[in-house]
């Protein structure tokens, strides 16, 4: 006699739930691992973004601080030079005694545009700050910047002829100090602007600044100490040119 065994059509339902599950709930845990494993990656990403766009912000900001700091200094000593031809022109007795302050008063800057290159030409620096009004007014700034070297400073030292400008008062008082002071205060009170504009727009106080100035400073020291003083590098420079005199004697090359 054959009996045959049949699986209830309950239990055969249960079962393909019980897979239906398995299979769903494989399907949320991959998609949630997927997540995850995105969701923390752009996390990461982002916080490389912020933190990249904040040192190039700091270094940019920096930048403008120190120029900024040049042209008040020069804008300061043109003022001074109005001030002694308003002596001169009062009491001209008095011409031959200050008329050798103005050479040491004439205005001078000193910059690089390493920062200014690197922040203009690259695309993806301008992207990671992501910001266009910063942007215009670093632009602005250093236009500014660079036309105050040339229109203030370098137009000032090429006038100013020492021979003929300190000859007598007529001539001294004759150099436009006043004119290049007046648009020296103007320029100088525009790149302020611009600064600080920057500064509020990026959220970086006074205070930050002089922090990133001090760390650089340290780092720059710390270079120059595991560095080669002048001295020493010319003293390694006459000890090879011995070197050589000594050896041109030996094979009579001398």
């Amino acid at each position: 006699m054959n009996i045959k065994l049949h699986t209830p059509k309950s239990l055969k339902a249960g079962s393909g739930i019980a897979n239906f599950k398995q299979f769903f709930l494989s399907i949320v845990a991959t998609s949630i691992s997927i997540a995850l494993t995105f969701g923390t990656a752009a996390i990461i990403d982002h916080h490389k973004k912020q933190k990249d766009k904040r040192e190039i912000v700091m270094m940019v900001v920096y930048d403008m601080s120190n120029s900024v700091k040049q042209f008040e200094r020069a804008d300061s000593m043109l003022h001074e030079s109005v001030k002694l031809q308003l002596k001169i022109a009062e009491d001209t007795s008095q011409f031959r005694k200050l008329k050798f302050n103005f050479p040491a008063l004439l205005p001078f800057v000193d910059y690089t545009e390493t920062t200014e290159r690197i922040f203009s030409t690259s695309i993806e620096t301008i992207n990671t700050v992501g910001n266009v009004l910063f942007t215009e007014n670093v632009a602005r700034f250093y236009q500014e910047r660079k036309t105050y070297k040339t229109q203030i400073c370098d137009s000032i030292r090429s006038g100013f002829s020492g021979d003929t400008t300190l000859a007598n008062v007529k001539n001294m008082l004759d150099f436009d100090f006043a004119f290049y002071a007046a648009i020296s205060h103007g320029m100088v009170a525009e790149m302020q602007h611009l600064i600080a504009q920057c500064q509020e727009m990026m959220n970086i106080s006074d205070e930050e600044i002089e922090n990133y100035r001090r760390a650089r400073q340290e780092m720059d020291n710390r270079a120059t100490v595991k560095g080669m003083s002048n001295v020493e590098i010319a003293e390694e420079v006459f000890e090879w040119e011995e070197k050589i005199r000594n050896a041109k004697k030996k094979l009579n090359l001398e």
